[in-house]
């Protein structure tokens, strides 16, 4: 199998990735792979500047391969917030339940049809401190007003998928997989791979 690095510390990730990519013939390890790795502050200002970041600083680190993703809830009656802020949402010391209770209060009362949202993920694959190429997804769909489900995690219980008649928290992690953001980008590595266009190695096709 081929082993890749997963540069997350969220075990909630690091399922949703072994559980796509296990079946690829990829094995996933995470950061616990390397010893005492160093936090690497997400400075950029976009989903995919913070994915190169992370995916580059720790493929300095080990011979492997290293897919790092970045990835938020944008909600438009919030003007995209809380987007790349996402994790952070509410300031520090907050839990995931902390953060859905800050989102609610910062809706109050916005009616259903203006809790527009998505999440977007962007994944980036390094080798060597170098980009080898980015994959990004989106999954559409409102923010209720109260939790719903058990499963997932983040923002998940109150994230309503039309699609699916339910949360992301309520659907099987199969079915998550499918429709996800973050499932959806990490099929588009995996057909990048399996079609030759880029490599483990650190090559993407038509690089000098």
């Amino acid at each position: 199998m081929k082993r890749l690095l997963v540069a997350t510390s969220n075990p909630g990730k690091v399922r949703e990735f072994a559980a796509a990519l296990e079946g690829e013939g990829f094995e996933v390890v995470g950061l616990e792979h390397l010893d005492d790795p160093p936090e690497v502050e997400e400075t950029g200002a976009t989903f995919e500047a913070n994915a190169r970041l992370k995916a580059e600083a720790y493929s300095r680190l080990t011979d492997l391969p290293v897919v790092a993703d970045d990835s938020g809830l944008e909600v438009d009656a919030l003007d995209g917030a809380p987007g790349i802020r996402s994790a952070r949402y509410g300031g520090p010391g907050l839990d995931d339940q902390g953060r859905n209770r800050k989102l609610l209060e910062a809706l109050g009362e916005t009616p259903p049809e203006r809790r527009t949202a998505r999440f977007r993920c962007v994944l980036a694959l390094a080798r060597s401190g170098r980009t080898i190429a980015t994959f990004e997804g989106t999954i559409e769909g409102r923010i209720l007003d109260a939790p719903r489900g058990a499963n997932g995690f983040g923002y998940d219980p109150l994230f309503f998928h039309p699609e699916s008649g339910c949360t992301t928290a309520e659907l099987t992690t199969e079915a998550k997989q499918r429709v996800s953001h973050r499932g959806t980008a990490i099929a588009a590595l995996v057909r990048a791979i399996h079609a030759g266009e880029i490599t483990l190695s650190g090559v993407a096709r038509g690089s000098a």
